[in-house]
C-alpha cells in the first residue's frame, strides 16, 4: 500500500467527464461528481494532475493551449498530454509511462506514492510501469476495459496491469484512494 499518496494523475475522456470518445475542450462536459471529487483530494493535500492522450492536437482539431486552459480551469495543479496520433510512434502516449516520468521529474514525487485513475487500460499499463497505484473506473470506456480483461482478452503485460481497484466512478476512486 501506499505509505502517504502525494499525488494523482486522472486521466480526462470518460474519467473525468465526457465519454470513450474525445470531445473537445468546447463541448466537454464533466460528470456531476467531478468537481467533488478533485476537492476532495485537494483538501487531502493531494496534489491533482491531468494524464491524458489527446491526438486532435497533432491533427490540427484543437490545440494543447485549449486543453490545459480546459483542465487547469478544473483546478488540476498540473497538465500532461501527449498530443500525437498513434502512428506517430512517440515515447510519451499511454501506455508509455513517459509523462508519469516526466512529471515526477519535474514535480519531485515518488511514484510509487502515486495512483492513476483512468477508465482505459492503457492507463492501467502505464501505471504499472511506473510503479503507481492502479485505479480503474467503470465510466467511459471502464466497463469495456474490464470485459475484456475478465474474458481473458489481455496477454502478457495487458493481464498483468490488473488494477488494486475498480471503481464504479472518480469519487468511488478517490474515496477508496484516502481510505
Amino acid at each position: 500500500m501506499l505509505n502517504r499518496l502525494q499525488a494523482v494523475f486522472i486521466d480526462r475522456d470518460g474519467t473525468i467527464g465526457g465519454t470513450d470518445e474525445v470531445t473537445y475542450p468546447d463541448a466537454f462536459q464533466l460528470f456531476a461528481f467531478t468537481k467533488e471529487s478533485l476537492e476532495t483530494l485537494k483538501n487531502a493535500g493531494v496534489r491533482i494532475y491531468s494524464f491524458t492522450n489527446q491526438p486532435g492536437i497533432s491533427r490540427g482539431e484543437a490545440t494543447i493551449t485549449d486543453f490545459r486552459n480546459e483542465l487547469y480551469s478544473f483546478g488540476f495543479d498540473n497538465v500532461y498530454i501527449c498530443p500525437h496520433q498513434l502512428e506517430e510512434g512517440c515515447s510519451c502516449r499511454k501506455p508509455s509511462s513517459a509523462l508519469l516520468i516526466q512529471a515526477a521529474q519535474e514535480e519531485g514525487l515518488e511514484l510509487k506514492n502515486c495512483a492513476v485513475i483512468g477508465d482505459r487500460w492503457t492507463d492501467m499499463i502505464a501505471a504499472k510501469r511506473a510503479g503507481c497505484m492502479k485505479v480503474l473506473v467503470t465510466t467511459g470506456s471502464g466497463k469495456k476495459d474490464l470485459s475484456k480483461f475478465q474474458s481473458h482478452q489481455f496477454f502478457g503485460e495487458w493481464l498483468e496491469a490488473a488494477p488494486d481497484y475498480v471503481a464504479e466512478n472518480l469519487l468511488d476512486a478517490v474515496n477508496w484512494l484516502l481510505k
